[in-house]
């Protein structure tokens, strides 16, 4: 058996590789979410709806908010359990999340460089049924969703009227290298890496990711709110 530095982790499942380094690298908590099933026809979620709003990407147990846990001994003993488990991080812990159109986002983010702007990682997530192309999540500090209403209302917006929503306590976000649905996959549009280990707060964001979502319209897509329900 060939051990090599890097051998042994690259036979590990991917899902469990990168499960663990969320914990260990970033602090995290991380909790096991549904998967995909193949077989005859389309990939089905595990938690045996046919009409699942988000399959492989909803919490794979109805207690998953006291279960999360940023323990590398338990979570590598889930994924080794379950390698296919998508990897699901809850929101209001260590970050919050500004969630955006990924056109939008892309916008705003080029014009985050432009500004010289301290950006946290940000992950790219196929849109749930119903909604159109991939969404951008913006991770922040844990308060960016309180704040958001009165934020956008600073910069002239009332509630509702942007496709620019926040998630914070009771919900969750879905990392990579998840799958998400098909042959659709969570993907890091800004890596976690050492130089924004430290997270913005929303307030930070919110003037270029209103003016691109402004741009993009006033009306914002159906955007269901995560949905923590349990495999059956």
């Amino acid at each position: 058996m060939d051990d090599t530095p890097g051998t042994q982790s690259q036979e590990l499942p991917p899902l469990l590789v990168e499960a663990v380094r969320y914990v260990e690298d970033r602090h995290w908590e991380v909790v096991p979410g549904a998967w995909l099933i193949e077989g005859d026809g389309p990939a089905r979620c595990s938690c045996g709806d046919l009409g699942c709003a988000l399959p492989g990407a909803h919490p794979a147990s109805p207690d998953w908010r006291r279960e999360a846990s940023s323990g590398p001994g338990v979570v590598r003993h889930w994924w080794t359990r379950t390698p296919s488990a998508s990897i699901l991080l809850p929101t209001g812990r260590s970050f919050d999340v500004l969630d955006v159109p990924e056109v939008a986002g892309c916008l705003a983010l080029a014009r985050m460089e432009r500004m010289g702007l301290q950006l946290g990682p940000v992950v790219a997530v196929p849109a749930a049924a119903g909604q159109i192309g991939r969404r951008l999540h913006f991770l922040v500090l844990p308060g960016g969703q309180s704040k958001l209403p009165e934020l956008l209302r600073r910069q002239g917006w009332a509630p509702g009227r942007l496709d620019l929503t926040a998630r914070g306590e009771d919900d969750f976000i879905v990392a990579p290298p998840s799958r998400v649905g098909g042959y659709r996959f969570a993907q890091w549009a800004r890596p976690p890496s050492a130089l924004n280990r430290w997270l913005p707060d929303a307030a930070e964001l919110i003037s270029p990711l209103a003016y691109a979502c402004g741009r993009g319209g006033a009306t914002p897509a159906a955007a269901p709110r995560s949905q923590p329900v349990a495999a059956r």
